[in-house]
C-alpha cells in the first residue's frame, strides 16, 4: 500500500504521511508516534529533545545561505480524535489506520483519518530530511494531548527554542491565512446516582440515535448540524411528560470537542405506555427529519424492546436530572461577531454522555474568541450545577490568539501565495482551538500565521484529505521558506 503513495507528488509527504498513520495515535496514547520522532532525528543526525511527556523538538541548520536569518518553527501536533462508525470493528490502541486512495482524497475504512493534524507532521518532516529546500534554521515543534485540550502545547518547555516565527500546520483550508483563533475549555458535570429496583408491572426499552454527521466542534458547529446528545434529551423529556420512566444506561458522543453523531439510551416505562412511546418516537423521528431537511439526511430515530440488563434502574430524581441537564446544558453557536461575517464568537458542543458504576458524566467543550463570553458559559455551568447538584469541574483553559496589526510572516506568506498562485490569500480567523496562542504566551513577540490542506469533516470517520490541495499546500510551505528573511 505504500508504493501507492510513493506514487503522489509531494511523495517525501506522501510517505510521511502513510508512515505515521500505522502508528496508534489517539490523544494520550502518543508513546509510540513519539518514539518514532526520536528515532527519525538520531538516524538523520539531527539535534533532538523529547520530553518527559512525549512531546518532541527536533532541530535542523540552515541550509547554505540561510545561516544568518532567524529560525523558523513548524508545529503541528502528533495526536489525532478517535472516532468509528459503530459497525466498524477497530482497536485505537493497537490497529494501524486503514487508509486507501479515492479520487483526489486520502480517507480510512470506518474512523477517523488523523490529516488532522497528521498532514502537519508529515511536511515538517518531509522539511527536515529533505537536503535540497532552501530554507533558515528549522524547529520541528510536535505536541501530544491537542485534541483533549491543547495541555501538550501548555506543557510544552520553550526553553530551548530559538526560532522567531511560527508556521502553524493545523489549519484546513488552502487558500486561507489564519492569523487568530477561540480560546476553551473543557467542563464535565458528574451526576451521583443510586440504582433501585426496576418498578413493577415495566417494560424495558432502547431508544437508539445515530446517522447524524457529526464533525469538529469548532470548525463545524455554524453548519446547522444536529447533536445526537440533545436530540436524545428532547425525546426523552417527552417521553418523561407522558408517563412514569426510569434511565437505566445512557450514553452519547466519545469526544467533547466531536458532535455526537450518536446516543443511546436504555429505559424503562410502564407497560400500558408501550404504544404511547412508541408514538413519541415516530414523533420526534418527524421532527427532526423536517427540522434538519438539507443538512442532516440520515437521522434515524429508532425504538427496540428488551429484557435484558433491567433489573435495576438509576432512581427517579437522577433520572430527571439527566434529563434537565441535556436540555440545558449550553451548545452550539451561543453568539456571532458583529465584525467578521458568519465567524461565532462563543459556542458549546455538548459532546460526551457516559453511566459510570454511580455517575453520570456529562462532558462539554465551550470556545470563544472573547474572554468574557467564555467566562459567561462557564458562568452558565457553575449556574446549572448549582439548581441541579452536579459536581462540575474544568480542564483544558487554554487562550485565544489576537490578531496582530504587524506580522512579518504574513505579509511574507500573503506575496508568495498571489505569486505562485495568481490569487489573494484570505486573511481569516477560526472558531477553533489552535496552539498558537499558547506558543505565543511562552514566547514573547512570537510572529505566527496557520497554514494547512483541505481536509474535509475531521474528527469523523467521514474524515477525508485533498491530495491536489496537499500538494498546493506543500508548494506554498516551501516558497515560506525560501523568502522568509
Amino acid at each position: 500500500m505504500r508504493e501507492t503513495f510513493e506514487n503522489l507528488k509531494a511523495r517525501k509527504v506522501m510517505e510521511f504521511f502513510y508512515d505515521i498513520s500505522q502508528i496508534p495515535r489517539g490523544s494520550g496514547n502518543e508513546r509510540k508516534i513519539s518514539q518514532y520522532l526520536e528515532t527519525f532525528a538520531k538516524d538523520r543526525g539531527l539535534f533532538y529533545i523529547r520530553y518527559k511527556n512525549n512531546n518532541v523538538m527536533i532541530r535542523k541548520p540552515a541550509s547554505a545561505g540561510k545561516e544568518d536569518i532567524p529560525g523558523v518553527m513548524l508545529q503541528s501536533h502528533m495526536d489525532m480524535v478517535c472516532e468509528k462508525n459503530s459497525d466498524t470493528v477497530f482497536n485505537f490502541e493497537s490497529d494501524p489506520i486503514d487508509i486507501y486512495l479515492e479520487g483526489d482524497f486520502i480517507k480510512a475504512k470506518g474512523t477517523t483519518l488523523g490529516a488532522d493534524n497528521g498532514i502537519g507532521v508529515a511536511m515538517t518532516l518531509a522539511v527536515l530530511d529533505s537536503n535540497s529546500i532552501a530554507h533558515p534554521q528549522i524547529e520541528g515543534i510536535f505536541t501530544v494531548d491537542e485534541e483533549r485540550g491543547l495541555t501538550g502545547a501548555m506543557e510544552f518547555d520553550a526553553t530551548e527554542v530559538t526560532g522567531k516565527t511560527l508556521i502553524n500546520l493545523d489549519s484546513e483550508e488552502d487558500d486561507e491565512i489564519l492569523t487568530s483563533c477561540a480560546g476553551g475549555v473543557r467542563i464535565n458535570h458528574a451526576l451521583k446516582y443510586k440504582r433501585v429496583k426496576r418498578p413493577k408491572d415495566t417494560l424495558c426499552a432502547d431508544i437508539v440515535l445515530k446517522g447524524l454527521q457529526g464533525g469538529h466542534s469548532g470548525m463545524d458547529i455554524t453548519k446547522g448540524r444536529a447533536n445526537a446528545n440533545r436530540l436524545l434529551g428532547r425525546v426523552l423529556y417527552a417521553a418523561s411528560r407522558e408517563m412514569k420512566m426510569n434511565i437505566v444506561h445512557i450514553s452519547g458522543g466519545s469526544k467533547d470537542n466531536a458532535i455526537p453523531r450518536e446516543a443511546f439510551c436504555r429505559l424503562t416505562l410502564e407497560k400500558w405506555e408501550k404504544e404511547n412511546l412508541e408514538i413519541i418516537i415516530r414523533e420526534y423521528q418527524r421532527y427532526f427529519t423536517k427540522e434538519y431537511k438539507g443538512v442532516e439526511s440520515g437521522i434515524l430515530l429508532d425504538l427496540k424492546h428488551v429484557e435484558s440488563d433491567c433489573d435495576k434502574v438509576i432512581d427517579d430524581v437522577t433520572t430527571n436530572k439527566i434529563i434537565g441537564i441535556l436540555l440545558l446544558v449550553p451548545n452550539g453557536v451561543i453568539s456571532m461577531s458583529n465584525e467578521i461575517e458568519n465567524m461565532p464568537v462563543s459556542s458549546a458542543n455538548l459532546g460526551v454522555v457516559e453511566t459510570k458504576d454511580d455517575e453520570i458524566i456529562i462532558s462539554s467543550a465551550a470556545r470563544s474568541s472573547v474572554s468574557s463570553k467564555k467566562e459567561e458559559i462557564i458562568s452558565i455551568n457553575n449556574a446549572l450545577s448549582s439548581h441541579l447538584e452536579t459536581d462540575i469541574s474544568f480542564h483544558g483553559n487554554y487562550p485565544g490568539w489576537s490578531y496582530s496589526e504587524e506580522s512579518p510572516v504574513r505579509d511574507v506568506a500573503r506575496k508568495v501565495y498571489k505569486e505562485l498562485f495568481g490569487d489573494e490569500a484570505k486573511i481569516v480567523a477560526v472558531h477553533a482551538g489552535v496552539e498558537c496562542g499558547i506558543f505565543g504566551e511562552k514566547i514573547p513577540g512570537l510572529d505566527m500565521i496557520s497554514i494547512g490542506p483541505n481536509v474535509y469533516d475531521v474528527h469523523s470517520p467521514a474524515e477525508r484529505l485533498s491530495i491536489s490541495s496537499t500538494e498546493k499546500t506543500w508548494k506554498f510551505l516551501l516558497g515560506l521558506l525560501e523568502e522568509i528573511n
